[in-house]
């Protein structure tokens, strides 16, 4: 099948290019990119004059909950929510039941992907057995069945020389250990961020120093062993200054944030909305001030959304009892064009972030609309007005404390492969 998208405006920063271009899709790569291709025959005309034309959008930190948690997401309804929020591939975490920590699992939430049929899916596989903290997984199999990095996302590893072995092994195989930073001495029992509000409604809280202190010991042992080490879900003014002095030394570190971190601050934790807790904590306004410049100059090399879906019953409870997490993959692209409204960010630079970093962070195919490639494209309409309406997700995870939030920016036509998944136009 051939399809000519027609009038785009083609931001590929893979190519340094932002012009207007159309793009020729033939068995599934980019088979011609130029201006007033012509169409000829057998060839779909599709139209986007005026929309943004770029590489396929890349999630590299979600959650799709399959094995074991199927009442929250599945590997089917994970990857449909991808498409459906511009997504062509998403990277997910292995705190499923069983852990992904075993050759078997990897290659079972590959087969889900394959049968879903929508958005390429990469597991990233446990550090640790069963998430423990005690003994490494078994990298070497892991990766050779299809593990593109690896974590214990959900719990921090606790044990340096853990992670000190965890870097060099990984180091071996030229794969990243993303690591989820934070101090579980200094977090403990805390709900939300350490602040005027936390005093306030009186819950037990979580300071920055608990995810700071855990960067400063990863970037330590990362400059130790020459490991590459990538922090997830950034949250605070001091973990965008740690990473950024780590990069000026030459250190082996990247970063991402999500786009809750850039949007709220703990102040709507007020309204005693479960939706808004979330790990790490919703900080201050001079931590989203910190995070904005931390994207600007290239210290947080990526936008993930940290999609964590969860049931009702996950929800529905005392705040304190609340699991932590949103269901970010489908308002993700919406809330991180706010970047690009604010100036924060340009058009490039976003697609940069959300594409092209998130692939060569992970070493996967994608990032580019280069002639020759997979045709993974994403066709965002940058002035869609739309609202959030969780009844609508495609997610199971139905918790997003942006419900309701008239937004500007949607993907509305997801290409992956050749093959169309999902289109608003």
């Amino acid at each position: 099948m051939k399809i000519l998208l027609k009038g785009g405006r083609m931001i590929d920063p893979s190519q340094e290019l932002d012009a207007p271009l159309d793009l020729l899709i033939q068995n599934g790569t980019i088979a011609k990119t130029g201006a007033d291709l012509p169409a000829g025959p057998d060839v779909e005309i599709v139209g986007i004059g005026g929309l943004w034309l770029v590489p396929g959008l890349i999630d590299m930190h979600t959650h799709l909950r399959e094995p074991g948690y199927e009442y929250k997401e599945t590997v089917q309804t994970g990857a449909e929510a991808a498409c459906a929020g511009g997504f062509t591939a998403v990277a997910c975490m292995a705190n499923t039941n069983p852990v992904n920590d075993t050759r078997s699992v990897t290659e079972f939430i590959l087969r889900k992907a394959a049968d879903a049929d929508m958005a390429r899916v990469y597991p990233i596989a446990a550090v640790s057995r069963g998430l423990e903290g005690k003994t490494l997984a078994e990298f070497h199999d892991l990766k050779d069945a299809g593990a593109v990095a690896f974590s214990d996302d959900g719990k921090p590893v606790m044990n340096a020389g853990l992670m000190k072995t965890a870097l060099e092994y990984a180091s071996s195989l030229n794969l990243p250990i993303c690591s989820h930073c934070e101090d579980t001495h200094l977090a403990a029992g805390g709900v939300m961020h350490e602040g005027f509000v936390s005093t306030e409604l009186g819950f037990a809280a979580i300071p920055p120093l608990a995810e700071e202190a855990m960067i400063t010991r990863d970037i330590l042992i990362a400059e130790y062993t020459g490991g590459a080490v990538h922090i997830c879900h950034v949250s605070s003014e001091g973990s965008v200054r740690l990473i950024r002095e780590a990069k000026a030394r030459g250190i082996r570190v990247t970063a991402e944030t999500a786009p809750h971190y850039f949007t709220l601050t703990d102040e709507i934790v007020r309204s005693f909305d479960t939706n808004t807790k979330v790990y790490p904590p919703l900080r201050a306004a001079s931590d989203i001030a910190a995070i904005e410049e931390g994207l600007r100059d290239g210290t947080i090399d990526a936008i993930a959304s940290d999609h964590a879906p969860h049931g009702l019953s996950d929800k529905e409870v005392e705040y304190e009892f609340a699991s932590s997490g949103i269901s970010g993959l489908e308002t993700s692209l919406a809330l991180s064009l706010t970047l690009v409204a604010k100036g924060v960010l340009g058009p490039a630079d976003l697609v940069r972030k959300m594409s092209l970093n998130p692939a060569s962070i992970l070493k996967i195919p994608g990032g580019t609309l280069r002639i020759g490639a997979v045709a993974d494209i994403t066709v965002i309409d940058p002035g869609r007005n739309w609202t959030v309406d969780v009844s609508k997700f495609r997610s199971q995870g139905k918790n997003s404390p942006f419900q309701g939030l008239a937004l500007t920016g949607k993907a509305v036509l997801t290409i992956v492969g050749g093959s169309v998944k999902h289109r608003e136009l």
